[in-house]
């Protein structure tokens, strides 16, 4: 769905085609994900600031300006009240392989989102705490 190029690890791909293969998922859900690991540049390993699995990404939706913050995990370790996002669901393919700083537009099912790949951690690294902007409140009034 994207014209760029994407890049996959040499482990991710094994373990994406093994899910693939055994896929219990109907055809429509892994063909975006089987499309992606067609075009994709295989590295031995991923630079730290591409999405693979295991790595957090942090978005930005460029029409509505808000963030979010996902670790890309396979199936069966996804949980969205902990943030991990299956790598097939349309977000989690339209993630992999994109590298931080990115532009991406992606079809979901409700409908076609732009998208900024803000930041990447890698897996193994703790992804970074949450900005949290002070309120004005917060902030000590200067003094003369």
């Amino acid at each position: 769905m994207n014209p760029k190029i994407i890049y996959v690890s040499r482990d991710d791909l094994t373990r994406l085609r093994l899910l693939l293969s055994a896929a219990r998922a109907p055809h429509s859900t892994s063909a975006p994900l089987r499309s992606e690991l067609d075009r994709a540049v295989v590295l031995p390993e991923l630079p730290p600031n591409v999405v693979g699995l295991h790595s957090t990404a942090e978005i930005v939706d460029l029409e509505t300006g808000e963030t979010d913050r996902f670790t890309l995990t396979l199936p069966e370790q996804a949980d969205a009240v902990q943030g991990r996002l299956s790598v097939l669901a349309p977000l989690g393919t339209a993630l992999l392989g994109y590298t931080e700083g990115d532009t991406l537009e992606w079809r979901m099912p409700g409908g076609l989102r732009r998208l900024r790949l803000q930041a990447v951690t890698p897996a193994g690294q703790p992804a970074p705490a949450p900005k949290q902007e002070r309120p004005e409140s917060a902030i000590p009034a200067a003094t003369a």
